[in-house]
């Protein structure tokens, strides 16, 4: 599984790309500091505004400061929000969702109620609402609250599968011999949801680092600690799109695009994995069979069709 897994073309492209944010976020912060010898708060003020160059790939602020580093420093934080809140909300929905499927009974409507009232909360109203309280709100508090309204999807598709477990012969089996609740649940039942916990996180992460970029552009949160988002909500303050500055907020947008491909790639491969008629190489040999291969018409219904009736006729 894990082979086939690595073999995909699409997931191979979207664990390189998350994989090459993974690797900025842990050195980025570093390399600024220690190679480069910059921060986001070193001014240049000689390349106030400037287009990129050798000294300053991505080109500088109005203020002078390199969008580079700032986008050294932006791809940790990001990254950091991404991470933990997918940890955080992956967590919960596979206690939630696992505990509701496999339990089942009054346990599963319990936990059911649960998740449809989460669910049906708008999370992103709530996160301003707690802004408005603590205006400088660390990134650690910002994971934990967008992982604390984002496991609902992931914990209702957890306890489907679940469900359809718990009526399996192997699991009616385990239960019948003796083996504990604990034991079927995490040694026989978890690894039958890879295919589901897999790419509900790498879609939490995704989903994490967007809902912290969107509460930064709304400047909810720490200005002293750069992001993705941050950086796009300075550059529009300060005008950068009619000043033609398109290297002050072109990188981090494009940051987030490529995370949500990355994302929806590796999705697509572990699609293939788990559903054999959406695999690519079969799909491919199926048309270079029916080319090699043309379906032949029978003379007996080409005999039959109207115009064949049609000229035996006349």
């Amino acid at each position: 599984m894990i082979r086939r897994f690595l073999e995909n073309p699409k997931v191979i492209i979207g664990l390189a790309i998350i994989g090459f944010f993974a690797l900025v976020a842990v050195a980025g912060k570093p390399f600024a500091t220690h190679v480069l010898d910059r921060n986001p708060t070193t001014i240049f003020p000689d390349a106030m505004g400037a287009s990129p160059s050798w000294s300053h790939p991505l080109g500088t602020t109005v203020s002078g400061q390199d969008v580079l580093t700032w986008m050294l420093h932006g791809t940790y934080n990001s990254m950091f929000v991404g991470f933990a809140s997918a940890i955080i909300a992956s967590l919960i929905a596979i206690a939630m969702g696992t505990a509701a499927g496999f339990l089942g009974g009054i346990v599963d409507r319990l936990l059911n109620g649960v998740i449809l009232v989460f669910q049906n909360i708008p999370s992103f109203p709530v996160l301003i609402i707690a802004a408005t309280f603590w205006r400088e709100m660390p990134l650690i508090v910002v994971s934990v609250l967008i992982g604390l309204f984002e496991w609902t999807g992931g914990a209702r598709r957890i306890r489907a599968q679940a469900l359809s477990l718990r009526g399996r012969d192997f699991t009616a089996a385990l239960r019948t011999i003796g083996e504990s609740k604990f034991r079927v649940v995490f040694v026989e039942v978890m690894p039958h949801l890879f295919g589901i916990l897999s790419p509900i996180f790498l879609t939490l992460i995704a989903a994490g680092v967007g809902m912290q970029a969107s509460m930064a552009m709304l400047g909810i949160g720490s200005a002293a600690e750069p992001s993705w988002g941050l950086i796009i909500n300075y550059a529009f303050g300060m005008n950068a799109l009619f000043r033609g500055m398109w290297w002050w907020f072109v990188p981090p947008g494009l940051c987030l695009a490529l995370l949500g491909f990355a994302t929806t790639m590796v999705n697509f491969g572990i699609d293939e994995i788990t559903n054999p008629t959406l695999s690519s190489k079969r799909m491919a040999l199926m048309r270079k069979f029916l080319k090699e291969n043309p379906r032949q018409v029978p003379e007996s219904a080409t005999a039959s069709t109207p115009t064949a009736r049609t000229g035996a006729t006349s």
